[in-house]
């Protein structure tokens, strides 16, 4: 596993991630809904892998959450940014991970897609966030900055 440090630009927010697969390409999908374009997010996933998430201050995190109302982004209230966002599934957290908030990545390792998810009917959107989404995910509060 490659562990894959990241965080908001002020710092409050930051995760480390697990990558199953070293050395390889990691596939990132721009979504083209408006929200996504407008933070400037890019997300990648992998079912083999994990986020364990620090937030420092609670208090300057906005979770947003649109449309289907089936996903929460993590918005610092601080700096603007969304390193992550999670959507709950029956018992489980799954979550995609900004790759604009990697730390120390170089962006020739990003395989770049468009994806555009406008009329995917409720079920099939969980479905595959089950299947494609990271399956292990933590959120901490450290409580102190």
């Amino acid at each position: 596993m490659r562990q894959i440090d990241g965080r908001c630009h002020c710092g409050n927010i930051s995760y480390e991630f697990l990558w199953p697969e070293p050395g390889s390409q990691i596939p990132v999908r721009a979504c083209s809904c408006s929200f996504c374009i407008k933070h400037g997010a890019v997300y990648t996933s992998h079912p083999d892998s994990q986020l364990t998430a620090q937030i420092s201050d609670p208090a300057v995190v906005n979770k947003y959450s649109f449309d289907t109302k089936t996903a929460d982004f993590y918005v610092c209230a601080s700096c603007g940014a969304v390193p992550f966002a999670t959507s709950k599934i029956e018992s489980n957290e799954y979550a995609v991970v900004n790759v604009n908030t990697f730390e120390g990545v170089d962006r020739t390792e990003f395989d770049s897609t468009v994806t555009d998810f406008a009329g995917e009917r409720v079920g099939d959107r969980l479905d595959r966030r089950k299947r494609k989404w990271i399956p292990r995910v933590t959120i901490e509060t450290k409580r102190t900055r």
